[in-house]
């Protein structure tokens, strides 16, 4: 088994025991994103529609790194303070995929890290 610990400065370090992602074989394991900004490693500021693009940006390179893209993503775990911002996932969400969509859950959570409304994480397959 070959095992890979992906990491890039495209999107926020680690801010505790964890890698951004492992790749094994062919299938990337991505850990959570929050809305950080990688240069600052501070939240971006604005609506959820901007943190879930942050969101998404970061996923994006850390897919990069990993040699692939959202592209590749079969399994993607959205967490929302609010589930009421489901909506605006699905909006954001259809600027960054292309059908066949990826396997997806929403969970709705009481926190979330540094007070982040959203983070996701993802599984890849190369």
């Amino acid at each position: 088994m070959a095992r890979e610990i992906i990491s890039t400065e495209k999107a926020p370090q680690a801010i505790g025991t964890y890698s951004q992602a492992v790749k094994v074989n062919s299938t990337v394991y991505m850990s959570g994103q929050i809305p950080l900004d990688p240069s600052t490693m501070e939240l971006v500021e604005g609506d959820i529609a901007v943190q879930i693009k942050r969101v998404f940006d970061n996923l994006s390179a850390v897919a990069q790194a990993s040699g692939g893209s959202l592209a590749d993503v079969a399994k993607l775990n959205v967490f929302l303070t609010d589930l009421g911002h489901f909506p605006i996932v699905n909006e954001v969400m259809a600027t960054y995929f292309q059908e066949p969509y990826p396997a997806r859950a929403a969970i709705g959570v009481a926190a979330l890290p540094k007070g982040a409304e959203v983070e996701m994480d993802a599984v890849l397959e190369l």
